[in-house]
């Protein structure tokens, strides 16, 4: 019965010390911030100054996909939190990595293309936007309505070149 007794409370020690050993890893992890400076682009290369579209489409395209696919992403204020940070500036190297509205111009006639097609399936099949992302931007939540007319836009793009 002695034995059990220790046990318990070495249990209830190592228990306390790995709740101090977590939160002693989580304040130090705060000093290592993401960088939330956005790259420097042309605005002359973005998809708008090329593509011609309609106010809305444009205004609902910039909210609903910009912050991940574009140089012009606004960080919230939660990125100063680790690791929510790190996971969000992931998701923004991603994007960028997949589709760049900022720098759409530079693509060549077959990767425009393709990343037309693309954008289409994506936005048809409602992958995008992604749902962590829609939780805290309700800008980016589409309507049947607002996704049907940027499926057909990305569609007549991808059909003109």
């Amino acid at each position: 019965m002695f034995r059990l007794e220790i046990q318990v409370i070495s249990m209830k020690k190592k228990l306390k010390i790995a709740g101090l050993v977590a939160l002693a890893a989580l304040i130090i992890i705060q000093f290592f911030p993401i960088d939330t400076t956005n790259p420097v682009s042309d605005p002359s290369q973005d998809i708008f100054a090329n593509y011609e579209a309609e106010d809305a489409l444009v205004i609902k395209v910039k909210e609903a996909c910009y912050d991940c696919h574009s140089n012009n992403t606004e960080y919230p204020w939660y990125t100063r939190l680790q690791p929510v940070g790190w996971w969000l500036k992931g998701h923004v190297n991603e994007g960028r990595k997949h589709l760049n509205f900022s720098e759409f111009a530079n693509y060549s006639e077959k990767k425009a293309k393709h990343k037309f097609e693309e954008a289409v399936e994506y936005t048809e099949k409602g992958w995008m936007p992604i749902s962590s992302f829609k939780v805290t931007h309700p800008e980016a939540r589409l309507t049947d309505l607002e996704r049907s007319a940027m499926v057909d836009w990305f569609k007549e793009q991808y059909e003109k070149i």
